[in-house]
């Protein structure tokens, strides 16, 4: 994996997360330069500075779209907006969830990002999926129809940390829109603007939101409702092979990492093995699954894990992992794969140095694992991929 920062794994992640969702590498290095002293204090130290220089070149950027805008040139405007939105969810990613101002930062991001969609012409519509009195924020990003007949769709859920936003730039949609398939990008409950603006925590239960999703889908007239499948990005392998267990509609699921035995996950964490996705780690598990205490979190662990579970599936099942994944160990994936006896069609591919990609969720080389999965899920719905 790309290291900036020499030995700080998690401020790495955020840098190739940030490169492979539609960062610019020079305005990366424009934001990391003056932080390296503070990576080599350690992850939960200097996340201050991490977001003051990440939000100055989201600012400069800002102020280029303002020009850009102001002469009419609305593309230029809109793609200068969308990398300013993702450098800021990135700075906002790294902080304590006590940091000041979070939400206000938070929702200046998305805007931007709204504003960068209506710009720049997009297929997205921005749309919020109704949950639990509340809803849930999506991007539905349209494929173009065949003969008329309404796309297959692809829901998409993010891991314990990640949000629409990132998946939304991390080029799944295009290739997926390219063999045919429409992509609905969701902040579930625990992570994005569910958690942040309406304070849905995640729940291990994930088939109360995976039919929330799927009948916000089946009921709209530019859907198959026969062809809506789910997938998960880290935690996501998680919570998506649960939803397809118990939501029986869905036409098939993808674990993009496989997050089989989150639970056993979190007691090598605690007992400083593995690496963490983010700084403040522990607080920001307490804020995702709304709980008070390590105490009162342990008692959920043990129900955040897939066996008996993906043995419910009947529908085809792809597991995707990298072969040296640091986060999530590679047996789990194979864990998964084994137990689901049930799938009709279900498939391993653990990504090795000759194919790239061998970290956690292929981030530090996704451009091949991205096609594969796109083809994957094209081929079971019956689109094309040539």
């Amino acid at each position: 994996m790309f290291e900036y920062f020499p030995g700080n794994y998690v401020w790495n992640l955020a840098v190739v997360a940030t490169l492979h969702n539609g960062g610019a590498i020079a305005e990366i290095d424009e934001a990391c330069r003056p932080i390296s002293e503070a990576a080599t204090q350690g992850a939960d130290a200097g996340t201050k500075e991490f977001f003051e220089s990440w939000s100055a070149v989201a600012d400069r950027l800002i102020g280029l779209a303002e020009e850009d805008e102001a002469a009419g040139r609305a593309f230029s405007a809109g793609e200068k907006y969308r990398r300013a939105a993702l450098y800021l969810i990135n700075a906002d990613r790294m902080q304590s969830v006590h940091a000041p101002d979070r939400r206000a930062h938070y929702e200046r991001a998305i805007a931007l990002q709204h504003k960068a969609l209506q710009l720049a012409g997009d297929p997205v519509e921005v749309v919020e999926v109704p949950y639990a009195g509340a809803s849930l924020p999506a991007y539905l990003y349209r494929a173009p129809s065949a003969n008329g007949t309404p796309p297959p769709v692809l829901v998409v859920w993010n891991g314990f940390d990640s949000f629409k936003e990132q998946l939304l730039g991390s080029g799944l949609a295009q290739e997926l829109a390219r063999r045919g398939v429409s992509t609905l990008f969701v902040d579930q409950p625990g992570t994005g603007g569910a958690l942040r603006l309406h304070g849905l925590h995640a729940v291990p239960e994930t088939e109360s939101y995976g039919t929330a999703c799927y009948e916000y889908l089946a009921a709209r007239d530019d859907v198959d409702p026969s062809k809506i499948g789910i997938l998960g990005v880290s935690l996501g392998g998680y919570y998506a092979p649960r939803a397809a267990a118990f939501e029986d509609r869905f036409a098939l699921v993808v674990a993009w990492g496989a997050n089989h035995d989150w639970g056993e996950v979190q007691r090598r964490r605690l007992q400083r093995e593995g690496e963490n996705p983010v700084p403040h780690y522990w607080e920001h598990a307490l804020w995702v699954w709304g709980q008070t205490s390590m105490e009162d979190f342990q008692k959920t662990w043990d129900r955040i894990n897939l066996n008996g579970v993906v043995e419910r599936i009947r529908v085809p099942f792809l597991v995707v992992h990298g072969v040296h994944d640091r986060q999530i160990p590679v047996e789990y994936a194979h864990r998964s794969y084994e137990q689901a006896v049930n799938s009709p069609k279900r498939e391993l591919k653990v990504f090795t140095e000759r194919e790239g990609g061998v970290e956690h969720c292929n981030l530090d080389d996704p451009m091949n694992a991205t096609r594969f999965v796109a083809d994957w899920v094209a081929e079971t719905f019956g689109s094309p991929v040539a």
